[in-house]
């Protein structure tokens, strides 16, 4: 296990960005280090967690994040295995975005039972349904990519009559959709039959991004 979280957040060249077992530390080390990370992280995830509308949050994630959730499971479960380890890199792993692609948790945040009773029902498929607007409305260089469900986890999320508060989503860009995005603007919206709501993407999260798009 590593020795130390690193001191800046950076995106690996190629496509295999996954973690292994020499990127997570472990108790001992990372308890000593938890909370000037923690505060790194949490600073790291305010740039790219963005709201649509008053029901759905997108939280944006990348090699970083991902690897904050581990250490936190380790921390949480008391894993001193490499097999607990690697058991828990295994579920987290296919969350981290490959060059060209855009990887968010999606989050319905109702507070209520009788909130969760009303939407819950009303939101099914809603996994399939946020999308990245490129580029100004009717501009030739406009485009609209649609999220898909993370493979991995899709089969344990996906409902017929109800949906989960939580799901994993994928946006795959071609090179041609990295461009756009590069060269804004960006909406986000979801396109629900029962919720529609859409909100520009901020220009710091917009620059963000593009470190988890481009190689």
């Amino acid at each position: 296990m590593a020795s130390a979280p690193p001191d800046d957040v950076v995106a690996l060249p190629g496509r295999d960005r996954r973690l292994t077992l020499d990127d997570i530390e472990d108790l001992r080390a990372y308890e000593r280090d938890r909370i000037d990370y923690r505060e790194k992280i949490i600073e790291l995830k305010r740039t790219r967690r963005v709201a649509v509308g008053p029901l759905v949050t997108l939280l944006f994630e990348n090699r970083e994040t991902i690897r904050f959730q581990v250490q936190e499971m380790v921390r949480v479960e008391r894993m001193v295995s490499d097999q607990q380890v690697q058991d828990e890199l295994d579920i987290y792993n296919p969350l981290i975005p490959a060059p060209g692609e855009l990887s968010a948790t999606l989050f319905i945040e109702l507070t209520s039972e009788a909130a969760l009773r009303q939407w819950l029902g009303k939101l099914v498929g809603i996994e399939r349904s946020v999308e990245l607007r490129l580029g100004s409305s009717g501009a030739a260089g406009s485009g609209v990519v649609r999220s898909v469900p993370e493979t991995a986890h899709e089969q344990g999320l996906t409902r017929e009559a109800v949906t989960p508060s939580v799901h994993y989503v994928k946006f795959i860009l071609t090179p041609e959709h990295v461009e756009r995005f590069a060269a804004g603007p960006v909406t986000i919206a979801v396109a629900h039959r029962s919720y529609e709501e859409a909100t520009p993407l901020p220009e710091e999260t917009r620059a963000e991004l593009l470190t988890d798009l481009r190689p």
